[in-house]
């Protein structure tokens, strides 16, 4: 089937032929997927019999029927006109499904009765098999021209307005998709309202299963509804021009390798996109970062290791959806190369080892303590001394782990080739040793961090440092005039979203640490995929 979509900016109009026979619509609240359906719809039907399900107006009388042809609604009127065993007081398309769905079953019952032969399936007959699919511990019967549930471990039977929301959903969607016409473009509006999202994707596979003749079109903002549809053509509309009725939207082959979050960004984003480490409502990171870098979208992923293949894939897509991207991950032990590396893949590395080594620049220090009205100079000297005795105590802890880092990498690197027998990988592996040499590595950083330390190369310290409790065992807070770590952390924070002149120093002393030196402390991240690493 081929399809023709709405025009674009510049009026062109992408098509869809061939295998797309499940295609999703998905946009943001505002960006116009729902007008770019309807344009959709109007043009399909001139070539297509044209079918819409949307379970959130079937399950509530509407005053305002659907007129279109081969709408639930006209189908009903048609039906209540020719036959004289259909009822015209239902005012609901969940009700009005079920109804048709009856008369259906009459008509092939005495279709049989007067022509013999053998008694094909009925429409009924595939709901209800679609429906035990999903629901084993529920039973549908057949009485009196009417349908009665029940439950295997309750003998109590009750008519379909008792079902829940959720279920009348399900009754309503299959009912609709068995009463499609033959070969139709079926819209399916919200796909996913009222549908529990573990059960969502196979209740969709059914009634794909139901009608695989059909072409189906889901419009929805619910990027949980897009995962549960593999392989699917999705169609992102960005922004709509009301005044020349022509769309932004881009068209993602089936089958693109986006996640849920990916998806999220996409869909919501409206400015350039930056990945960053930890979940998105504890972490520091996530407080943190939104209120440094302003101009963008911000987004948590939690693992490094997710950071880099999400800002990798993001970019790949860059003609899909023209939105500059960036990561951020810590430097932990990461050495030079590994830095220029991550950059050149569009991500930032700060000049100190984690984020909490950021709330202890000098400038972050000196910013809150002048806040809190403290002598900042007196302030960070204490601070500065604090943290360069602690690193003194732990110096050749640090060292090893920053050798045994720089060794498993290594290792990884010199493995990773290719060997023609495996003899010749056993010498390799044999002269590994001597040519890693662990011990001058370990040796030669203990030299570099006693040089930091005699000194007092705060800053240094800070660059390859890894300890977590930083803020709260250099005693900072106190300093500062503030109860604990936690409320030095929450007093960057404040400081940031007010906006006051301290602000800005918190925010160039980041800024400066991920090599941004701007005056403007929310200008974009400069491109780093051709730099070299500091």
């Amino acid at each position: 089937m081929k399809l023709t979509l709405p025009p674009q900016l510049d009026s062109t109009r992408a098509t869809l032929e061939g295998d797309a026979q499940r295609i999703i619509i998905i946009g943001a609240n505002g960006s116009g997927k729902t007008r770019f359906t309807a344009r959709l719809a109007a043009d399909a039907s001139e070539r297509h019999p044209v079918f819409r399900v949307s379970a959130l107006t079937a399950l509530y009388a509407c005053t305002d029927p659907d007129t279109r042809e081969g709408s639930v609604d006209m189908l009903y009127e048609s039906a209540t006109e020719r036959s004289p065993f259909m009822r015209g007081d239902h005012h609901t398309q969940f009700e009005r499904v079920m109804a048709l769905l009856l008369l259906d079953e009459v008509l092939h019952l005495l279709l049989y009765k007067y022509s013999g032969g053998d008694m094909e399936p009925t429409c009924l007959d595939r709901v209800i098999g679609a429906w035990q699919d999903v629901f084993p511990d529920s039973r549908i019967l057949r009485e009196g021209g009417r349908l009665l549930f029940s439950r295997k471990d309750d003998g109590d039977a009750y008519s379909q307005m008792r079902l829940s929301d959720g279920e009348k959903a399900v009754l309503y969607i299959f009912g609709a998709a068995v009463l499609a016409p033959q070969g139709a473009v079926v819209f399916v509006n919200s796909p996913e309202m009222f549908l529990h999202p573990s059960i969502m994707g196979m209740i969709w596979d059914k009634v794909e299963a139901l009608r695989p003749d059909c072409t189906w079109i889901y419009t929805t903002h619910n990027v949980e509804f897009v995962a549960s549809r593999p392989q699917s053509t999705v169609v992102w509309v960005r922004g709509y021009d009301a005044e020349a009725q022509r769309w932004d939207y881009a068209v993602l082959p089936a089958g693109a390798p986006l996640d849920d979050e990916i998806y999220t960004t996409i869909v919501g984003a409206r400015k350039p996109v930056l990945f960053i480490e930890g979940d998105g409502s504890h972490s520091i990171d996530a407080k943190l970062y939104p209120l440094v870098f302003t101009n963008y979208t911000v987004r948590s992923l939690g693992s490094c290791n997710k950071v880099i293949e999400a800002t990798r894939t993001f970019n790949d897509l860059n003609s899909f959806h023209h939105l500059d991207s960036h990561g951020i991950v810590d430097r932990d032990r990461r050495d030079a190369h590994e830095v220029a590396y991550l950059r050149k893949k569009r991500i930032f590395v700060p000049d100190v080892a984690e984020i909490e080594n950021i709330l202890m620049l000098e400038e972050v220090v000196r910013a809150v303590a002048h806040y809190f009205h403290r002598n900042e100079d007196r302030v960070f000297d204490r601070v500065r001394k604090a943290v360069i005795n602690m690193f003194r105590g732990e110096l050749k802890q640090q060292a090893l782990m920053h050798a045994r880092h720089r060794v498993k990498r290594m290792v990884e690197y010199r493995i990773d080739g290719r060997f023609p027998t495996i003899d010749k990988f056993e010498e390799h592996i044999a002269d590994l040793v001597h040519e890693l040499r662990p011990r001058d590595t370990y040796n030669q950083l203990v030299r570099d961090f006693r040089g930091y330390v005699d000194g007092g190369d705060y800053q240094s310290v800070l660059r390859v440092y890894n300890q977590k409790s930083m803020v709260s065992q250099s005693n900072v807070a106190n300093m500062c005039g503030l109860k604990n770590h936690e409320a030095y952390v929450a007093a960057i924070i404040d400081i940031l979203m007010r906006n006051v002149p301290e602000a800005d120093r918190i925010r160039r002393a980041v800024t400066r640490c991920f090599g941004i030196t701007a005056d403007d402390a929310s200008a974009k991240l400069p491109d780093i995929s051709a730099t070299e690493a500091d």
